[in-house]
């Protein structure tokens, strides 16, 4: 049984009304008896349990090696010191993200620099990409947002077309011989590019698997990456296990064989490996995330064919190019004001119905206020911004709740469109 199965008493509220949260985790009692395992079996940080889950999620993407850590943005860190990337150097995402796609750059030193969404479209604008690329330039983090996979092919072009202005500053920037494409893949776990798992096919990419994505393991993420000719992939995997555990030469599952004390630290670094406890959800969460990865595909066609008609503006989950993991549902409403959108989703939670905005661009929060950058200058962000409404979309929805859903949210909508 699920633990946040929808019964008849826990999707009602006192007036008698369906309540449906936005997105909660889909918990089953496997995932419960394994880390209940993981807990008698004496051995609860990092360990086997995390070690199989790496070993798994390598395989299914198509990478030779995967480091699981405690977050997304642990691991778009991490890989950022990997490449040796820091003060003087630039990193270019996009502004229409959440904060953990720009933050790791200021973490590690380097110059954020923010690009507009597309007019017609979420990704960055392309050509804007292009043009910000300089001899500073060491990475480009493109964000598969919603799960859906951005234009690889075009990014990579990009990247080869701007070879001439690349200057590496250490050896396996020198193997890569261009800007790095650092994937924010945290929405999208299970998604394909051309029949290709997202995973493998940026230079790197890191996956989220907090409380509310489509796979969780509480909090904790993924990295993987491509093989870099002239590069080990072991190295590179020893190196992101120095940077995760103190700089220390030795885990903890490592220190225990008999003898075995002894250890060095190489380096001043950081702390955020995944444990085994988390990693124990995460292996049963594997084990059932295709029927997962199916059922949020058959919400998603249900929402696409009440409110497609309407002219409600979605996103294309599924084509011939690229197949997502179906991790938000993002609408926009044309004409309407950021009020009129603040007033749905309040009416939509007065019915019982949790919606979200995805996102708020980054040149509207503080702490990019005060790195000078100016909402003004991203106008095609603030107009997707204005008008978006992100509708609930996870596994623990039956169909009676997604046909709730859709029933107020037109009614809604019929007052604004």
């Amino acid at each position: 049984m699920l633990l946040w199965q929808n019964t008849e008493s826990e999707t009602t509220m006192k007036d008698n009304q369906r309540m449906i949260p936005f997105s909660p985790p889909d918990i089953s009692e496997l995932e419960i008896a394994e880390v209940a395992e993981a807990l008698r079996s004496g051995w609860i940080t990092t360990g086997p349990r995390t070690k199989q889950l790496e070993k798994n999620i390598a395989e299914w993407v198509g990478t030779e090696k995967c480091v699981c850590l405690n977050s997304q943005t642990a691991c778009a860190e991490m890989a950022l010191h990997v490449m040796g990337i820091g003060a003087g150097d630039e990193v270019i995402t996009c502004a229409y993200t959440y904060t953990a796609s720009a933050s790791v750059i200021a973490h590690v030193g380097a110059k954020i620099v923010l690009i507009d969404t597309q007019k017609d479209s979420l990704e960055m604008d392309y050509d804007a990409l292009e043009a910000a690329i300089n001899e500073k330039t060491k990475a480009i983090i493109p964000i598969d947002l919603a799960g859906i996979p951005c234009d690889y092919d075009r990014i990579f072009e990009i990247v080869e077309r701007t070879k001439h202005l690349f200057k590496p500053n250490n050896d396996i920037q020198s193997a890569l011989g261009r800007v790095a494409v650092m994937a924010d893949t945290a929405h999208a776990f299970g998604a394909k590019w051309h029949g290709k798992m997202i995973g493998s096919v940026a230079d790197f990419s890191s996956f989220s698997f907090h409380a509310v994505k489509n796979l969780t393991t509480a909090e904790g993420g993924a990295l993987t990456w491509r093989t870099i000719p002239g590069i080990s992939n072991e190295d590179i995997y020893k190196k992101l296990q120095l940077l995760s555990l103190h700089g220390q030469s030795k885990d903890a599952l490592a220190k225990t064989k008999l003898g075995a004390w002894e250890y060095d630290i190489v380096g001043t670094y950081y702390k955020c490996n995944m444990t085994d406890v988390v990693a124990a959800i995460g292996l049963k969460q594997f084990e059932r995330y295709p029927d997962m990865l199916k059922r949020r595909k058959e919400i998603i066609e249900k929402y696409d064919a009440a409110l497609k008609p309407l002219g409600v503006e979605t996103l294309d989950h599924y084509t011939a190019d690229w197949e997502s993991s179906g991790h938000l549902y993002l609408t926009r409403i044309p004409g309407i004001t950021v009020e009129q959108r603040n007033e749905i989703i309040i009416k939509m939670a007065e019915r019982g119905v949790a919606c979200n905005v995805h996102y708020k661009p980054l040149p509207l929060h503080t702490a990019y206020k005060n790195l000078e950058f100016d909402i003004a200058n991203y106008p095609n962000a603030y107009a997707h911004f204005a008008n978006e409404i992100t509708l609930p979309l996870h596994t623990c929805l039956t169909d009676e709740d997604v046909e709730y859903v859709i029933e107020k949210y037109i009614e809604i909508l019929r007052e604004y469109i």
